[in-house]
């Protein structure tokens, strides 16, 4: 039966090998981020992201979609690190006219499963408003064994102000290269113009 959390409630993991399903009826980002007893992440090889998508453990989608499937393996994690946290952003809207806002969009919707579909946990996030980057849940090991926990936390300044809140130093050169790897993204999932015709070439030159 799978256990729906509210925000700051856990529930105990008893799989290594997990997938974190991502439902957010808008495109989004998707990151996770490793950190230690303390919650800080020790620099941006921590950090799985569409620009550099594999890390120790961790794997998420390159691109920006409304829905991804996070993969994540415990087992695969050092002994450093005791939080894996499932991050959420939205990209920053065409014209640069200031962050998107996860106010204006469906509250997101977020399960941990087991590698064969089974629901394990899930949190559906909602009461954000301002926020642009959100931290949705977080794995976490306590006394040998591992945790799901909902977080919800959102940050207004995206996801510079929400690495630089986990004591990443490199935060804005990191949230910087993840929106330009999402742009390159969004980008490439535009469906390129019909060939043109050579008469229409030979129309063209002769304008």
């Amino acid at each position: 039966m799978t256990a729906e959390l509210v925000r700051g409630q856990n529930h105990p993991l008893s799989q290594a090998r997990l997938e974190i399903r991502i439902s957010a009826g808008t495109p989004v980002a998707a990151a996770a981020a490793l950190s230690d007893e303390n919650g800080r992440i020790h620099g941006t090889e921590w950090v799985a992201h569409p620009g550099a998508p594999v890390q120790p453990g961790l794997e998420v989608s390159r691109q920006a979609a409304a829905d991804h499937r996070l993969a994540v393996d415990l087992d695969a994690m050092t002994e450093a690190v005791h939080r894996v946290s499932v991050l959420l952003a939205l990209p920053a809207p065409d014209g640069g006219a200031g962050p998107a806002r996860f106010g204006a969009v469906a509250a997101p919707f977020v399960a941990v499963t087991g590698l064969d579909g089974t629901e394990v946990a899930s949190y559906t996030i909602t009461g954000l408003d301002l926020e642009s980057a959100v931290v949705a849940l977080e794995l976490y090991r306590r006394q040998g064994a591992w945790k799901v926990r909902a977080v919800g936390q959102g940050y207004a300044g995206g996801l510079a102000e929400l690495f630089a809140d986990q004591g990443l130093a490199e935060a804005a050169q990191l949230a910087s290269g993840i929106d330009e790897a999402v742009a390159r993204g969004l980008a490439r999932s535009v469906q390129a113009p019909p060939p043109r015709t050579s008469e229409g070439d030979r129309s063209r030159q002769a304008a």
